[in-house]
């Protein structure tokens, strides 16, 4: 369940939205997504436009983006071929600057992943998720948390 945190801060910049959209969830379900996860109440309510701001980091309003462009299929299938990603790593952005955030939607976790030594890392299995969950990744990514 997101944590209220989250919500609340979704809520105060009037981007939580009760109703849900039936495209949002066949977005969701395409891509593999578990509707009781985390990662699904987060994209079936809040919405700022096509992305949220920042960390200076742009991330995909996912379900938008599968509505609204062709592009984020395709960007996801180019990650997975070109940066070798499992099909359960999910992008969130647009991995510019050769550095991107990465949900996992079998394990809920989130990793940032960036070109070079990282990557090689990655591959060599001593890369975790920087974030266990996709909710404390939220909670970084909107500066909610004390660090």
């Amino acid at each position: 369940m997101l944590s209220e945190k989250v919500v609340n801060y979704c809520r105060s910049k009037n981007w939580w939205f009760e109703d849900i959209e039936e495209e949002y969830k066949n977005a969701l379900v395409k891509l593999g997504i578990d509707l009781g996860s985390d990662f699904a109440a987060f994209y079936l309510h809040a919405e700022e436009g096509p992305t949220f701001y920042n960390r200076r980091y742009e991330i995909y309003q996912i379900c938008w983006f599968m509505i609204n462009s062709s592009d984020y299929m395709l960007a996801m299938e180019n990650a997975h071929a070109v940066l070798k990603l499992p099909e359960e790593y999910i992008p969130l952005d647009s991995f510019e600057g050769e550095y991107g955030f990465f949900y996992n939607k079998n394990t809920d976790g989130v990793i940032g992943l960036g070109l070079g030594q990282q990557m090689e890392d990655f591959y060599a299995g001593k890369l975790d998720s920087q974030w266990k969950s996709f909710n404390s990744f939220l909670e970084w990514y909107f500066e909610l948390t004390e660090s």
